[in-house]
């Protein structure tokens, strides 16, 4: 009988898990309180361009979503964001899944003071980095500061 009660807990823990679409409302809650949503560039005044500063932009979508748009100016894509979590020293981790490269990309973004945002890291799901240490892994130099856009930017 205790065998039995404990399959159907188990059975009814999971059914709750996957029946209640709760991930998306705190995957959205987690950006949004931790201020990531809008639009960022180095240079919000500047045109996006891919050599000199693409605009990034964070939205929620009325379904839920979390959609992280990219704007080189001559290309433009639209990708989901599956999860978004805080550290301890409240770098907010980003898991970004890119169909047109078919691969998922994860990224720390630091918040500082002033409100700008910075990269602290970028690697794709095998570990390669792009950015490590808030550093260009090619060329050393530190990421750039990113600031908020207003909307008319976007």
């Amino acid at each position: 009988m205790t065998r039995c009660l404990s399959r159907w807990t188990a059975a009814a823990v999971l059914w709750i898990a996957f029946t209640f679409p709760g991930r998306a409302e705190t995957l959205a809650a987690t950006v949004a309180q931790w201020g990531l949503l809008g639009s960022w560039a180095v240079d919000c005044a500047a045109k996006p361009d891919r050599n000199t500063g693409a605009l990034l932009t964070y939205e929620i979508r009325k379904d839920g979503r979390v959609m992280y748009r990219r704007d080189f100016g001559d290309v433009k894509d639209e990708n989901e964001v599956v999860s978004a979590t805080v550290n301890a020293e409240g770098l907010l981790n980003v898991m970004v899944y890119f169909p047109s490269l078919r691969q998922t990309r994860e990224f720390g973004l630091m918040l500082a003071e002033n409100g700008s945002l910075r990269a602290i890291y970028n690697r794709n799901e095998r570990g390669e980095y792009t950015i490590k240490d808030g550093k260009n892994v090619k060329t050393g130099a530190p990421t750039p500061s990113q600031q908020r856009c207003s909307e008319q930017s976007s």
